[in-house]
């Protein structure tokens, strides 16, 4: 006959430091049920005919309990270290935040702010005026709005200015972006009706204006910013079309998706770096009515979708039923502002990881790398080398263009290139790396560089 008397009540376990300690981290309900639940497993061996100890089934427990609960309430959303030399990696969550914009972020996160609330009138105000100045200021547009991502912008837009009316897109802009979303679903959703014109490989300015007639809405324009059409093509410039809508008397909208804002720096986002993204200011100033972009790609900001043009339309968007289901949030709003400052006083070059990350060269990676390579040769069983390589922009910005790089191969002794890879995905926090060759490979241009004794300290515990 089994003998459970080895198993302490639970209360005798609740009155364990070890317990305590778990009580006071996780709580005394998951506690309890975790304590439960390996009493109970303890139970069951002994029932089949296993021999504990009597000392040691508490701590047996203890263990179990503990396990249980941090892997119960380990959060799903956690920090890594990225690797893979995608700066914009929408899997890892696009563009890290500057320290100025996380700052602010903290700032109003711990307290109250004037989300809706006027300070000089001293009464009720309105959250979509937030980050508008500092839009106007460095796009030149007279009016700006934001909402939750820029498909969201694109949505209200056409919502707003388009509904049951027609938009003309030529064929070759009639996109799919991540997820499945394409740009005539958003388009019917939208209430517009979408009239093609043009073909997949040439549209002509004359093909707008022949497809003008009373029910034209808009002339929207989509950058195809994750994809490149090469060979026998045509494609208006922006300023043909806006040419076409002022005759028209039809007003030209813009989806920029990337939200590029150019600024007199001549080291931020140097041309040769991103040689096809369209400047938001350049759109506004070529006579755009309205024009939308993300906040969270080659802007280096939080998601957001921002939408900047002449005040009538931003009106007109910002008074839509639609806005109160996409607007944004205090913290959202407190990231972009201070994102925005950065590079209106000039620093984002610098202080805007994104804009960073594109900067940084080639030599200024390879010395990094070497010295990790240096100190991971050092250890047992690892051998580090470097090797070219290139780093992508990602997010659906700049497609095909490769920044040139240095790789930092690395391996150990017994595991092969995928276990290693896994092995790098376990850690705390993981590294995410990618395979080439059968190797494991680390671009140093997406780890910070106070990241590097972290990330060698990690290689070191694999």
């Amino acid at each position: 006959m089994a003998d459970f008397r080895a198993i302490p009540s639970i209360e005798q376990l609740r009155q364990r430091p070890a317990v305590r300690a778990l009580e006071a981290r996780f709580g005394a309900a998951a506690t309890l049920d975790a304590l439960r639940a390996g009493a109970a497993s303890i139970r069951a061996e002994i029932a089949g005919g296993g021999a504990h100890a009597a000392d040691a089934v508490a701590v047996q427990i203890e263990s179990a309990a503990a396990e249980r609960l941090r892997t119960a309430f380990r959060p799903s959303l956690q920090p890594v270290i990225n690797a893979t030399g995608v700066i914009v990696h929408t899997n890892l969550g696009r563009a890290p935040l500057a320290e100025a914009a996380i700052a602010r972020v903290a700032d109003v996160a711990r307290g109250y702010a004037s989300l809706e609330y006027d300070l000089d009138r001293g009464g009720r105000g309105r959250r979509d005026v937030h980050a508008e100045g500092l839009l106007c200021r460095l796009t030149g547009a007279e009016a700006a709005v934001v909402v939750n991502n820029n498909a969201a912008a694109t949505m209200i837009v056409l919502a707003a200015l388009a509904a049951g009316r027609e938009v003309i897109v030529s064929r070759g802009e009639l996109i799919e972006i991540g997820g499945g979303f394409r740009v005539p679903d958003v388009m019917a959703q939208s209430g517009a009706v979408l009239r093609e014109v043009g073909t997949t490989n040439k549209t002509r300015a004359s093909d707008y204006a022949a497809a003008v007639t009373e029910r034209t809405a808009l002339i929207l324009r989509v950058h195809p910013s994750n994809f490149r059409i090469e060979g026998f093509t045509e494609r208006p410039s922006l300023t043909e079309i806006v040419t076409v809508g002022r005759t028209c008397n039809v007003p030209v909208a813009e989806d920029l998706g990337s939200g590029y804002i150019s600024v007199p720096s001549p080291s931020l986002l140097r041309p040769s770096s991103v040689p096809d993204e369209p400047a938001v200011n350049d759109s506004v100033a070529a006579g755009v009515e309205i024009c939308c972009f993300s906040g969270d790609k080659l802007l280096g900001g939080p998601q957001a979708g921002v939408i900047v043009g002449c005040k009538t339309m931003i009106d007109r968007i910002r008074t839509h039923p639609l806005m109160r289901a996409l607007r944004v949030d205090k913290m959202t709003y407190a990231a972009l502002e201070a994102t925005l400052a950065e590079y209106a006083a000039g620093r984002a070059a610098e202080s805007v990881p994104v804009q960073r990350m594109l900067a940084t060269s080639v030599e200024a990676i390879r010395g990094r790398a070497e010295a990790a390579a240096a100190r991971i040769g050092t250890r047992p069983g690892w051998r580090a080398t470097l090797t070219p390589g290139s780093s992508a922009i990602g997010g659906g910005s700049a497609p095909g263009v490769a920044l040139p790089t240095v790789l930092l191969a690395i391996h150990k002794e017994g595991l092969t290139a995928d276990a290693l890879e896994e092995r790098l995905r376990a850690q705390t926090p993981p590294v995410i790396a990618r395979i080439d060759d059968d190797r494991v490979v680390l671009d140093l241009r997406t780890v910070s560089s106070d990241q590097d004794q972290h990330l060698l300290a990690i290689l070191e515990r694999v």
